[in-house]
């Protein structure tokens, strides 16, 4: 055993039977790379990573590569979901080096004192192939240029300082006017990165981008004709984001059998996945789909949420609250074999007459298309399968939905993929958002206890004198917590607020946003960096504006904090949402389509989304949601709280004088008189 046994991490356990002797990252790996002038050898991954575990079986498990590591290097594993400011930090380092995007595993070598790069690349064969060395060649090298080449190193240092200064640069436009125009032009970008034929915005392989999708439809819903109902032609955005949600629904990237979506497509139809499931992929994505539903009430968006949210309740959280991380592509040594089937497996467990509706359908009745097998995806929609076999389109969908039951019943008793169990704050914000989200639009309670089960496992466990730490496992929570933890959690708690109203959760959201502007907010320039204020000190500290896999921080942080501030009344968080605006306003303009969370953020700076705080019995509270409950728009915050529930004195919205129920509908920081008929309220909401 390495040092790597005594961590929480599931990814550093993976190597803690490895002959290397592995370090975690910290003082102690540090202090012994500058005592013993060794470089340090940093290999960052996460769990559910394929080729981390073809690297980690070829050369981390081989005793000849581990002597190699061992009598040369300092050996640091991260996981990079723990530690993601690492992560950042040296994929900068490496697109510095390297010219090319980073990925997974990262291989980087440092200098032991200053823990500058030397070389980096992403995953090295044990042996020589494809144009790449063996990674025994590249320890070997590296190893002699440490120790023959150093002032050539130091050097090479200075300049990627240089480099990495120039990325994190501030760039400050004087008298900056935020004004609609990188809207346009997001809305320009997205039209033409548009596959028309499947759908996305990219070629393979082919990544869901739900940033680009939730800009989509909320600035189609805050820019619209008044007027809903008119028969106008549905805009580009729209028809382009909807085309997308449904060709993933429809295509290999989501789990038929037992909900979720993979990671990404491999292809352009969506067909054959990545198989990986990781939690910040479903939380946004369970979102748009339920978005999409109340949109468009397309019954197959309304299944994928459906099982969506059902496979979260029951593969995902962990007794005690948290939502888990991540579920392996990999089971029994090969990626996607929990995953596919043969016709004649299926065959076998269905019965004579529905088969062939289940085969056409799923396309089984066509070649196999992953590794002789059968990847399920769909080929023919209820509407064409109720016409060819005479069946009631109601009977076909329970016919169907059965048989989905019986196949995942039989690959339960499969060997299944490693599940990474460990919760970040970060990813069950993202989810909790989503469930929320479901459950009140999809009227099921189960959701929104589950959302609210996540938020007080954060609350009780990851909470500790008034800072939030970023991940835990068995309740047992490290490490400090990064901008994304609190961009991301505040956003979901204000969705959860909507879906069941929590006066402890709102002054709780209120002291992480007090927090999150205290700590990670650049006082001289506006914007959020990455890491607080009093977190270790690292070659780089970053301020990101642009959205990767997940969403931009200080995008998400702008869109909650100002929702926050209408919501409150509190003009410090409209002010800091603002100032992070201006300061990513160089950055929004030079690559709008890349920061469209922050254009979501300018959509609502603009634009301001109007709250409205019902007060009333429980009973009458449930009457007057409905107007808006099955309407999609976004701008639009509503709050249902009951007449019994004391509000703090900054929220004091009482049921109004002689009514039972009433309902204030704000504007910016006014409020209109309190309007007591439900009628009236009714009619209001066609308006708004």
């Amino acid at each position: 055993m390495n040092l790597l046994y005594r961590e929480s991490s599931p990814y550093l356990l993976q190597h803690s039977g490895n002959p290397v002797h592995w370090y975690p990252w910290g003082d102690t790996a540090l202090n012994a790379a500058k005592a013993q002038n060794k470089p340090i050898l940093l290999s960052i991954g996460y769990s559910a990573c394929h080729w981390c575990h073809v690297m980690a079986h070829e050369s981390f498990e081989d005793i000849k590569t581990a002597e190699i590591m061992n009598r040369y290097f300092i050996n640091i594993k991260v996981d990079r979901e723990e530690r993601p400011d690492l992560d950042k930090t040296y994929q900068a380092a490496h697109s510095i080096l390297t010219g090319r995007a980073g990925g997974w595993p990262l291989t980087v070598f440092l200098t032991p004192d200053e823990h500058m790069p030397i070389f980096a690349g992403t995953y090295f064969p044990k042996s020589p192939r494809h144009g790449l060395p063996s990674f025994r060649q590249i320890l070997e090298h590296i190893s002699e240029v440490y120790r023959a080449r150093k002032a050539d190193l130091v050097t090479q240092n200075e300049s990627v300082r240089e480099a990495l200064d120039l990325i994190n640069k501030t760039t400050i436009t004087p008298e900056t006017e935020l004004s609609h125009l990188p809207l346009d032009v997001a809305c320009n970008q997205i039209d033409q990165q548009f596959d028309p034929q499947h759908g996305g915005y990219s070629t393979p392989p082919k990544f869901p981008h739900p940033a680009i999708i939730d800009f989509s439809l909320s600035h189609w819903a805050i820019t619209r004709p008044d007027n809903f109902e008119s028969p106008l032609p549905i805009p580009q955005i729209l028809s382009s984001a909807i085309y997308t949600l449904i060709k993933m629904a429809c295509g290999g990237i989501f789990d038929h059998i037992g909900g979720g979506f993979y990671r990404y497509s491999t292809d352009a139809t969506w067909t054959i996945p990545h198989f990986e499931k990781m939690l910040y992929d479903n939380g946004p994505l369970l979102w748009l789909n339920v978005q999409a539903w109340r949109l468009t009430q397309d019954k197959q968006l309304h299944d994928t949420a459906v099982a969506t949210a059902d496979w979260v309740v029951r593969e995902m959280q962990s007794p005690d609250g948290g939502y888990y991380s991540a579920i392996d592509a990999d089971s029994e040594g090969h990626e996607g074999r929990f995953y596919v089937w043969s016709p004649r497996k299926v065959k076998a467990l269905l019965d004579n007459d529905v088969y062939p509706m289940f085969a056409q359908r799923f396309c089984l009745d066509q070649p196999a298309n992953f590794e002789k097998q059968w990847h399920l995806h769909i080929c023919s929609r209820y509407e064409e399968l109720a016409q060819q076999f005479n069946e009631p389109p109601a009977t076909l969908h329970s016919k169907i939905n059965s048989a989905r039951q019986t196949l995942f019943v039989a690959r339960e008793s499969r060997v299944h993929p490693g599940l990474d169990d460990k919760i970040l704050c970060a990813w069950n914000g993202l989810m909790i958002k989503g469930m929320a989200h479901a459950g009140r639009v999809l009227e099921n309670d189960t959701y929104i206890e589950s959302a609210t089960k996540a938020a007080y496992y954060i609350k009780e466990t990851m909470w500790r004198n008034n800072r939030l730490l970023a991940t835990s496992k068995n309740r047992v929570a490290r490490l400090n917590a990064y901008l994304d933890d609190y961009a991301f959690l505040l956003s979901g708690l204000i969705e959860l607020l909507q879906s069941r109203w929590d006066t402890e959760l709102l002054i709780w959201t209120r002291q992480i946003a007090d927090i999150l502007i205290a700590q990670f907010e650049d006082p001289e320039h506006g914007g959020f960096f990455f890491t607080s204020h009093d977190h270790e000190k690292l070659i780089q500290r970053f301020k990101t504006f642009s959205d990767d896999a997940m969403p931009s921080g200080n995008g998400m942080a702008a869109c909650a904090l100002i929702d926050l501030g209408y919501i409150c009344g509190n003009p410090e968080y409209l002010h800091a949402a603002e100032r992070c605006l201006r300061v990513a306003w160089h950055d929004i303009n030079q690559a709008p389509i890349a920061h469209c969370t922050l254009l979501n953020a300018l959509d609502k700076f603009l634009s301001p989304p109007k709250i409205i705080i019902l007060r009333g019995s429980a009973e009458n509270l449930e009457t007057w949601q409905q107007p808006l409950r099955q309407k999609y728009k976004p701008h639009i915050l509503l709050f249902a709280i009951a007449a019994d529930i004391e509000l703090p004195t900054w929220l004091n919205k009482p049921v109004a004088d002689h009514a039972d129920t009433c309902a204030y509908i704000c504007e910016g920081l006014t409020c209109r008189p309190p309007v007591i008929s439900v009628q009236k309220f009714t009619e209001l909401m066609q308006y708004l």
